[in-house]
């Protein structure tokens, strides 16, 4: 990669990003907890176990349909967190402002972190803000980090997927991608479109306390479904198959795709999650989730196999098998 430049798609979460990470983050920070490849560091501090996680936020356009980049910026923090099978206690928030930004619009942003970090049951205990000229960035930009408990006995990780589990999805997907698009594109769409964007913490504590043995936890932002469970597979050694009558897509975002020529399987989501486990809880962890409002509407969308390694299949409608691989451009830009 030394001759090329940076491109929109190395922030997409599909290959090229990974190339990115591989090719120039891990070989200068590798380290056995980084090596995990999670959504968040998991850390052991004199016999505290804690997720620890990062991410920045540079949507465009800052509002839209379900949520703003405040909105985003808490409950995706919060997400991640959550993934590591974590109880999330504590964000810091830095803000990075363009010259000229509105303040009733920053206010709003302000607004909306707050009640979002309420439901999530977290505080913003420490942050940034720095200002710079007009020009140098789009508005506002946002990072937050995220430290948290993990809970006793819980055991997360991409590398946990074993042959026989199944695979479930909490939602809808597409919902955030497309509700940001139709914003910044002024697009109106038959059916009204609205971001999923919600902190998922309450029912993942729900689903590890009643079901420990949960194995792998994963919201699918960038790179959407197909590319997140492709990270999945290739950190397990395992293949995937999935069952696309099983996998729920809105009549809304379905036909906006069938107009756009998007695939709801790479669009980003900000509400949903993947969860893996052993058929024997699937049952149980399904009625936890659809008596939860950010879980009325999971399903069972496939299972782990054992063939073929580091692949994710999808059976279609008529029956045959298509390759999912992951997101090789960018479908969105700037959608989280």
């Amino acid at each position: 990669m030394s001759n090329e430049r940076v491109q929109l798609a190395h922030g997409s979460g599909g290959k090229l990003s990974h190339d990115l990470i591989n090719q120039i983050m891990w070989p200068a920070f590798a380290n056995d907890i980084l090596g995990e490849m999670h959504d968040g560091a998991q850390l052991n501090i004199d016999g505290c176990r804690l997720a620890f996680s990062t991410d920045s936020y540079v949507v465009k356009p800052v509002f839209f349909s379900g949520g703003d980049i405040g909105k985003l910026a808490v409950c995706g923090t919060v997400n991640d967190v959550a993934m590591n099978g974590a109880l999330p206690l504590y964000l810091s928030a830095g803000f990075v402002l363009e010259e000229g930004f509105p303040i009733n619009d920053l206010q709003r942003i302000v607004t909306s972190m707050q009640l979002a970090a309420k439901e999530a049951g977290v505080h913003i205990v420490t942050g940034d803000t720095k200002v710079v000229e007009k020009g140098a960035v789009d508005g506002i930009y946002i990072n937050t980090a995220g430290i948290g408990k993990i809970m006793d006995g819980i055991h997360i990780s991409g590398k946990n997927a074993l042959p026989g589990q199944d695979i479930i999805l909490s939602g809808f997907l597409g919902e955030h991608a497309l509700a940001v698009m139709s914003e910044r594109h002024g697009l109106q769409f038959p059916q009204s479109v609205i971001s999923d964007c919600a902190p998922l913490n309450g029912l993942i504590e729900n689903m590890l306390r009643a079901v420990p043995r949960i194995a792998v936890l994963r919201d699918p932002t960038r790179g959407g479904l197909a590319t997140t469970l492709n990270e999945i597979a290739l950190q397990s050694k395992v293949g995937i198959m999935l069952e696309e009558n099983n996998i729920p897509v809105s009549s809304a975002v379905q036909a906006a795709c069938d107009i756009l020529g998007f695939d709801p399987l790479y669009l980003a989501n900000e509400g949903k999650m993947i969860v893996f486990v052993d058929k024997e809880f699937t049952n149980q962890v399904l009625d936890i989730m659809q008596r939860h409002a950010y879980g009325r509407e999971a399903r069972v969308i496939g299972k782990v196999v054992k063939e073929p390694c580091g692949q994710v299949g999808l059976r279609t409608r008529i029956g045959g098998v298509r390759l999912l691989d992951m997101l090789v451009g960018d479908q969105l830009p700037r959608i989280c």
